[in-house]
């Protein structure tokens, strides 16, 4: 599973979401995270998107989302509702 992970350098927000979520990844093999600078991505729909709704935990198969703030029960819940 592939997971997106919207953010951008300096926000402490982003910086606390991506430890709940690495914490929560940590032991599934099957899940991929990876982080993206929405200031520096290719993308510019995913900037004009997610620029004040940063961080953005996002699966791009199923188009689903969960918004900050969240906590690790509801990432677990998030990635569970996926599988």
């Amino acid at each position: 599973m592939h997971l997106l992970l919207f953010g951008t350098a300096g926000c402490h927000l982003c910086e606390q979401a991506e430890e709940i979520i690495s914490a929560c990844v940590a032991n599934e093999k099957n899940v991929l995270l990876e982080l993206v600078d929405i200031a520096d991505a290719e993308n510019e729909h995913w900037q004009e998107q997610y620029a004040i709704r940063i961080p953005v935990l996002y699966h791009a198969d199923s188009r689903t989302e969960l918004a900050w703030p969240f906590d690790a029960a509801m990432v677990n819940d998030f990635i569970t509702s996926l599988i």
